[in-house]
């Protein structure tokens, strides 16, 4: 479980924090969710707050009896320095490690990301079966790392952690 603090206290709990290009979709809605007992989701991304559609299709993607936020970076990072969620599961999932970042660059700081789901592009780099990561997300996750925040990558609970720091040997610059 991870604590976010501020000034010493504990100010909301974030069971768990996932970069998923997916967002909201079988694995997190059933697997995650349920392993976690997350009592609410909360997507994180500038670009879906202002997209009706998108919206719409994660509410209808969530699990029955969990809430949904979905905000861009500055209102979540506020919304959990201010301690909107207190006594909240909260299971944090973005798209992209640079959202992390800016996340942390407004205060917020994270002990744990794990890393599921990374789509191939024209731009990327292939490091697993499911992870694959441009330029600027490899240097995104040097920033969680240089941070000192441990980044795992975990499909569904049932796998083994693997060290993601290990995994992003293998990019090439």
């Amino acid at each position: 479980m991870i604590f976010i603090t501020k000034f010493g206290g504990i100010i909301m709990s974030i069971v768990a924090v996932r970069i998923d290009e997916r967002l909201i979709h079988g694995q997190v809605a059933n697997l995650w969710t349920t392993k976690l007992q997350a009592s609410r989701i909360m997507v994180v991304d500038n670009d879906i707050i202002k997209n009706d559609i998108q919206k719409t299709a994660l509410k209808l993607a969530k699990p029955a009896g969990v809430n949904l936020s979905i905000l861009g970076v500055k209102k979540s990072s506020a919304n959990i320095l201010a301690g909107k969620y207190d006594s909240q599961k909260v299971f944090l999932v973005v798209k992209k490690p640079s959202i992390l970042v800016s996340m942390m660059e407004e205060g917020v700081k994270f002990d744990t990301i794990n890393v599921g789901n990374m789509s191939q592009k024209d731009t990327t780099q292939h490091l697993t079966q499911s992870i694959n990561v441009t330029d600027d997300d490899y240097h995104a996750f040097h920033q969680l790392l240089d941070a000192g925040v441990k980044v795992t990558a975990q499909m569904v609970p049932s796998d083994n952690i693997k060290n993601f720091e290990d995994i992003l040997k293998d990019y090439k610059i």
